[in-house]
């Protein structure tokens, strides 16, 4: 009976603890507000927040980790509605900034390129919206669908989803063919991303990173698309296997056959980082044959719409802005149906103008795991990260065979709002020859793989 008492005590104390720490962690909330003049609904979790504006060609205008945004606003038209069609009165694009979906591939060469923008009912006119029920995992979501798109034969809708103490956005995008006839798109992911120093001029310490495809149909790994060649900007070989983009105010843009599933940007002035992770379907056409592309508006020249075209030397028709792109593969749709494709946003901070070497769902590596064993078998780790989720971080030791000896949850509590830097020792297992990390959330206490090392022995 005293076990019993004792087993059902510890069970009680255990459950007190996960009602505890589901007590700290804010709830997810979908509320009516305002942003920079225009009716927005506004998603958060007391981490991040997004402003969505479906008025505005159903766009994500702003999303935020604390009080840090990441996204550009063109401020010649905060607050204003596009008129009735979507365009500007000359026909033109209405460049409100923020994220939104548009057709790949672009081109102006063919029927099957999309022309734009602008695009008047993908991108410039409203967009329905319906919340979505609160989720069992406590998140809360939202639906944008476009109106039939004449010009492409598409409509498109996605869902936008967050979830209790982490900064991850989940978003499931859905193009269904309209027309009378096959369809053949890839969906675009656009995000525009501000590129400023709050005090002016451009910020060359942003920087984006995505790997490179180790068999890539690219001669380099990438392709520039638009502007030089030789652009300084595109930085290939600063580390082994990364493609680093750095933001110099030279116009350009590269595509990336990469495989990896995922991108990231840091603002190294800030720290602050934002990834995007996303499906990658292997041996599947994708436009532009690229997963992953970066435009940096900036001074010089390029071949769009059929001409040549000079960026003006001007801060309000060049305004400083870097665009982080991930694209679907290709999808061959005959009248009535539909393709989707999932892919996620996700934010933290490293602290400073550091890389981003990997990246995985709860985490990015900015200086890699290592793991030194001293002869008394205490094990020094070391390296630097951003964590997506509040909570705590914990080591598992594995022998040779990949067996599982034992695990050691590390004290300190880890935030995406701060950088992760593990600098600290612990006792490894007899016949360890590797160490795992891993990061567990404290809303929904899931373990998620972040990094692994081998254990080297220090010499005696």
């Amino acid at each position: 009976m005293r076990k019993q008492i004792l087993f059902a005590l510890c069970i009680a104390a255990v459950a007190l603890t996960l009602i505890a720490n589901a007590a700290d962690v804010p709830a997810c909330n979908l509320a009516d507000s305002r942003y920079r003049g225009w009716k927005s609904h506004r998603l958060d979790n007391g981490l991040i927040a997004l402003q969505i504006v479906p008025e505005i060609g159903g766009r994500i205008i702003q999303f935020t980790l604390g009080n840090k945004e990441f996204l550009w606003v063109n401020p010649q038209f905060a607050g204003r509605l596009p008129p009735p069609g979507g365009l500007a009165p000359d026909r033109s694009w209405l460049n409100y900034g923020g994220d939104k979906l548009w057709p790949a591939p672009q081109g102006w060469d063919n029927a099957s390129q999309w022309p734009g923008p602008p695009g008047a009912v993908l991108d410039g006119e409203p967009y329905t919206y319906k919340p979505l029920p609160i989720g069992k995992a406590g998140e809360a979501a939202l639906c944008l669908t476009s109106g039939n798109d004449p010009q492409t034969g598409i409509r498109f809708s996605r869902v936008i989803r967050i979830y209790p103490g982490t900064t991850r956005v989940s978003f499931d995008a859905t193009m269904t063919n309209v027309d009378s006839r096959p369809r053949r798109w890839g969906i675009w992911a656009h995000t525009q991303l501000t590129a400023s120093k709050p005090w002016g001029g451009f910020n060359s310490m942003l920087n984006g990173w995505c790997p490179l495809n180790p068999k890539s149909h690219f001669a380099k790994g990438y392709t520039v698309m638009f502007g030089a060649k030789d652009n300084p900007s595109y930085q290939l070989g600063s580390l082994p296997g990364l493609m680093r983009v750095q933001y110099q105010y030279k116009v350009g843009k590269i595509g990336l056959d990469s495989t990896a599933g995922w991108s990231a940007t840091v603002n190294g002035r800030t720290g602050a980082v934002f990834a995007q992770r996303f499906t990658f379907n292997p041996g599947t056409p994708y436009p532009d044959g690229s997963s992953v592309e970066f435009w940096l508006n900036g001074l010089g020249k390029i071949h769009a719409y059929g001409r040549e075209m000079v960026m003006p030397d001007d801060r309000i028709k060049t305004p400083y802005v870097m665009e982080s792109e991930v694209l679907s593969h290709f999808a061959s749709l005959n009248p009535g149906e539909s393709s989707s494709w999932h892919y996620e946003w996700a934010a933290t901070n490293i602290g400073g103008n550091y890389p981003i070497l990997g990246c995985t769902a709860c985490g990015v590596v900015s200086d890699p795991l290592k793991a030194m064993l001293n002869p008394d078998h205490s094990c020094q780790l070391r390296g630097r990260f951003g964590s997506f989720v509040n909570g705590k971080s914990r080591i598992r030791f594995l022998d040779a065979d990949g067996r599982r000896l034992s695990e050691i949850d590390l004290p300190a509590n880890i935030s995406p709002l701060k950088p992760f830097l593990l600098f600290t020792s612990v006792h490894a297992s007899p016949n360890a020859s590797t160490v795992e990390l891993f990061l567990v959330g404290s809303a929904d206490r899931r373990m998620e793989f972040l990094a692994r090392a081998p254990l080297a022995k220090r010499p005696i």
